[in-house]
Parts: C-alpha cells; sequence; structure tokens
C-alpha cells in the first residue's frame, strides 16, 4: 500500500471544488541531476511552502521536493477552517503542561492565525478569506462547556473575539434543527486552501525558492551535509526539513510511529440561490460541530454548500464518496435532500495520539513538523516559520511545540490502524446514541 499513489494519479489535482475554481500554477519541473543547497525541503504544502518562504527571504538557498503538486495533499483539500488556538482547549492545555506554557501556546496559536493573514494581505493571495467559525453543539449537554469555555477565553487570556451562542441565536446562524447552542468566534476564518498554498507556492518562488514537483523523496542519509535521494536526484544541504505530514509513507518509520494518516471526505452542491444560501449559513461564517466524527461545513464564494464529514476505514478512498458525505449532511439539512452534489473528493491528514502537532528534531539538522490533526491550516503555516527560525540558530519557539506530548500509536505501523478503526467505530457509535 502507498499513501502516495492508492488514491491519487501522479501530477493531478483531485477533481474537487477547489482544483476547479483554482488560480493554477504551471507545473514545475521534476528534480534531476546533483543539487546543492542551504535546506532541502519535503513537502509542498502549507508547512513546507512556509518554511520555503521564510528561509528564501532571510537569503538562504533553498530547495523544495513535492512528490506530486504543489498543494495537492491536504493542504489544497481541507475544509478551509482556520481556528484559533491549539487542536486541544486551553483548559486540557493547562492541566498536561501548566498554565504558563499554555498561555504561551495560546499565543503562539493566535500568531498562526494572523500569520496566515499577514500572509494573504502581503503576498495578495486571492483565497476568499471570510471570519467566523461557529462551533455547534449537537447535544443539549454539551452547551453549558462551551459558553464557559469561551468565559474563560475571555477572562483568562483576555480574548473578547468568542462569545456564546444560545440555542435561538445559532438556529438563526445556522438553519439547522440539530444544534442546542455554541460558540461563535470571530478571530477564526476561512478561505479557498488550494488558492492560500498556490499564493504560498508563487510568494516562495517569488523570494528564490527552488520549486520541484512530481519529485518524491525516497531517503534521507544524515550527515554533516545530509542528503535526499529521489528518483532522478541527489540532493545535498545543509539542513533537512521534513513537511510530508500524513503523506510520509516509508519515508521516515520514526515519524510514522507518531503520525498517522487518515483520511476525510467533502462534497461541494451545485450553486444555491442567495436567499437558499442565507437559510443554511445566514452570515456566511463556518461552522464545525461537536461530534467526535466531526461535520464542517460553510459557503462557497458561489454558493455551494461546502460538506465535509463521514467516516470510512481503510486508506482507500470509498468508492461513492458523495453518498458517504450526504447521509451527514441530510443529518443537518434536510432541505438539502433534492440539492446536486458536483464534486465530491476525500484527502489524507496526520495526525498524533495527543491530538497535539509532532515538532522533532531527529538529527541536529534534520528536522520536521506534522500530525496537526485537522487543525492545520494556521498551524502547519506557522510550523513553517518555527522550522525556518529553528534552522537559523534560534530555536526556543521550535522547542516550546517539540516538548508537547505525541505518543507512539501502540501497536506500531501494523497494528495502529487496526486499533484505530475499534476507537473510531466506539466514537462514532457514541455520536449516535
Amino acid at each position: 500500500m502507498d499513501i502516495l499513489t492508492i488514491n491519487d494519479r501522479p501530477g493531478e489535482y483531485p477533481r474537487s471544488w477547489y482544483a476547479a475554481t483554482a488560480t493554477p500554477l504551471p507545473p514545475f519541473a521534476p528534480a534531476q541531476g546533483e543539487i546543492n543547497c542551504d535546506i532541502c525541503i519535503i513537502g509542498g504544502g502549507y508547512t513546507g511552502l512556509s518554511a520555503a518562504l521564510h528561509l528564501a527571504q532571510a537569503g538562504h538557498d533553498v530547495a523544495l521536493v513535492e512528490a506530486n503538486r504543489l498543494g495537492s495533499g491536504a493542504s489544497g483539500r481541507n475544509g478551509g477552517q482556520v481556528g484559533t488556538g491549539q487542536r486541544l482547549d486551553q483548559d486540557e492545555l493547562e492541566e498536561i503542561v501548566g498554565k504558563i506554557r499554555a498561555r504561551a501556546l495560546w499565543d503562539l496559536a493566535l500568531e498562526a492565525v494572523a500569520l496566515v493573514k499577514e500572509l494573504i494581505r502581503k503576498h495578495d493571495i486571492d483565497c476568499a478569506w471570510r471570519d467566523g467559525i461557529i462551533h455547534a453543539d449537537h447535544r443539549a449537554r454539551f452547551v453549558a462547556h462551551s459558553h464557559a469555555y469561551a468565559e474563560k477565553l475571555n477572562s483568562d487570556y483576555g480574548y473578547d473575539l468568542i462569545r456564546p451562542l444560545e440555542r435561538g441565536e445559532i438556529r438563526e446562524l445556522v438553519g439547522s434543527s440539530g444544534y442546542h447552542g455554541g460558540t461563535l468566534d470571530m478571530g477564526s476564518g476561512h478561505l479557498h486552501p488550494l488558492n492560500y498554498a498556490l499564493g504560498l507556492a508563487r510568494a516562495a518562488q517569488a523570494a528564490g525558492a527552488r520549486l520541484f514537483e512530481q519529485t518524491r523523496a525516497r531517503d534521507i542519509t544524515p550527515g554533516a551535509r545530509p542528503c535526499v535521494t529521489t528518483d532522478a536526484a541527489t540532493i545535498r544541504a545543509d539542513h533537512v526539513i521534513i513537511a510530508a505530514n500524513g503523506y510520509l509513507g516509508k519515508l521516515s518509520p520514526r515519524l510514522a510511529r507518531r503520525i498517522m494518516p487518515i483520511n476525510n471526505y467533502i462534497v461541494a452542491t451545485e450553486p444555491l440561490s442567495q436567499d437558499f444560501a442565507r437559510a443554511l449559513i445566514r452570515d456566511n461564517h463556518a461552522v464545525a460541530d461537536s461530534r467526535f466524527v466531526i461535520n464542517y461545513f460553510r459557503l462557497s464564494e458561489d454558493r455551494r454548500m461546502l460538506f465535509g464529514g463521514g467516516e470510512s476505514y481503510g486508506y482507500r478512498f470509498p468508492r461513492d464518496i458523495a453518498a458517504l458525505v450526504r447521509k451527514p449532511m441530510l443529518q443537518v439539512y434536510p432541505q438539502l435532500a433534492d440539492t446536486r452534489i458536483d464534486y465530491a473528493w476525500g484527502g489524507t491528514l496526520g495526525i498524533t495520539m495527543s491530538r497535539l502537532p509532532h515538532f522533532t528534531r531527529m538529527q541536529g539538522n534534520i528536522l520536521s513538523a506534522g500530525g496537526f490533526s485537522g487543525h492545520g491550516v494556521a498551524m502547519a503555516t506557522l510550523a513553517g516559520r518555527l522550522l525556518a527560525e529553528a534552522v537559523q540558530g534560534q530555536a526556543e519557539r521550535f522547542d516550546l511545540m517539540a516538548a508537547l506530548p505525541t505518543p507512539r500509536f501502540p501497536g506500531g505501523t501494523l497494528l495502529r490502524w487496526p486499533l484505530l478503526v475499534l476507537a473510531m467505530t466506539w466514537f462514532s457509535l457514541r455520536d449516535r446514541l
């Protein structure tokens, strides 16, 4: 089983609404022959492109290799939601790392969202940013906790961009009877994820980074100048950054013990009338609900419902993604029963046992960041900046993230998938009860 090819055709973006509406880049040539550089980056998603941009802007000679097309992995397929905070809530982080470090992690997470906005503005990236994410509670008993958490962020962290939503208001904002309350975070937002990734690629290229597509890293030989071997090139660098996330494949068994690939699925309906779209999501916020197998959805720029959800087991995408996602979509919005689905696609992301990202220095000059566990648009972008800082000798912020607990999956790479299936089956059943 090859995670890079089992669901995707080499050199092609998936047939998604994002790919159909992206501002494309001409293909970049594969790497060939002997290449020398300061930093070799493996992976052309948000982490790798952000690292390439920051390092090239600092005057370093950067070579980035991507096994398929830039942004063709999770960075160009996700729900487009850019949330504040880490993947775990601050009260959980306070229990794990203490209040001082939890505050530092919160500050980094705010910086991550600010960085996305800054890069969009500075590099004129046309990716349709919109403010606001609604957290929607599908159980009445969850509402008190959501409201208390919003108050905690207000009082303990000075964050006044989040507020509670009562049952009546959330049903005005989200035209579904399935939610009992929640929160609205106006410091968060949503965007066109593939156009954002391609905008980072344009900026990195303009800064001087050398970008190579259809160039799969097969091996990394450590040393004073590590060597990255691809099918047609040998790349020697002072530092190597691994930014492959859920698409590690067999490149690094050490990372694979802590970062596991899972699949997620999204559909795009036909364009909706303005009144119908407004009845579904009144103010054009993104929505993510409280289910363990989360539903996340928003409206596109041309008023399609972009709905992510559903579950499947196995690395191969299901044959009928549209049918898989239609089921949870109609549970939330039965009024979409007669609406045509125009696009349906899957993507592979990286998760960790703790749901916290895995930053690590594998050797003194080989670094990695990944495992964003569905919270990667902002955090992966920031990871690129932190990797660039660490390569340049300023590792304090990288080390703060590297100190987060990311235990190995039980059973190693052989048994982790069956064990995850058991866990997901249990949590999925709990969602339904």
